[in-house]
């Protein structure tokens, strides 16, 4: 089993936001989007989306369903940049509210959100036990949890693969990216062993791809 290997928290700099902004996520971002809607058709608004980088994920969702309003936020000053640009852009300002925020410690009180979302944050955290936690206190009672990030390969061999499938035609920069994301995500038992400690079923997380694995249940308790 490959060892955890923690790359930067945040993507700090111009050019790595840049770069992330460029490889195209766009099948993914679908995906998540369509798997969220799928799972949890009645969303309760306002939806908290904890790390969305430059805005895609926020954007899907505002294309796939007309009455959805986010609060997208994330530490880095560089990829809320480009985000800000980007929700510019696809015309869903009005609906869509960045934030400068840690994930670890969210300044909201609890119960806030109807839906907390997160897609690929959880590998840059050093110690992501809390970033759930925070994300379980500000989901309404009764609210949505759907969480997707990268899965760490048993072996080396694996890692390299996938890198060679899913960035074929990305550059040496996006590359390495990829590849430290990986080096740096959960496995599926340590995912597993997270979301009992917050009291809810290990089996709510599972593997939904080769490269991720997704968490989705609803807060116990009704408003």
């Amino acid at each position: 089993m490959l060892d955890r290997v923690l790359e930067p928290e945040a993507m700090d700099t111009e050019d790595e936001a840049n770069d992330y902004d460029a490889m195209d996520h766009s099948a993914v971002n679908r995906a998540f989007a369509a798997d969220f809607f799928s799972v949890f058709p009645a969303v309760l608004n306002p939806v908290l989306d904890v790390g969305t980088g430059t805005a895609q994920i926020p954007i899907e969702l505002c294309r796939q369903s007309p009455a959805v309003q986010i609060v997208a936020v994330d530490l880095s000053e560089a990829m809320l940049k480009l985000a800000s640009r980007n929700v510019t852009t696809a015309g869903f300002a009005g609906r869509i509210t960045l934030e400068r925020v840690n994930g670890r410690d969210l300044p909201y009180p609890a119960g806030r959100f109807g839906a907390v979302v997160s897609n690929s944050i959880i590998h840059h955290i050093p110690e992501p036990t809390a970033c759930f936690a925070e994300m379980v206190r500000v989901c309404r009672l009764g609210g949505t949890l759907f969480v997707r990030d990268l899965l760490r390969p048993a072996m080396r061999e694996e890692l390299d693969r996938l890198v060679n499938l899913h960035a074929a035609g990305a550059n040496d920069s996006q590359r390495a990216l990829f590849a430290n994301s990986l080096r740096a995500a959960l496995t599926l038992d340590e995912v597993r062993s997270i979301v009992r400690g917050l009291g809810f079923d290990g089996e709510a997380a599972r593997q939904t791809s080769d490269r991720h694995w997704t968490f989705a249940a609803t807060k116990p308790g009704s408003s």
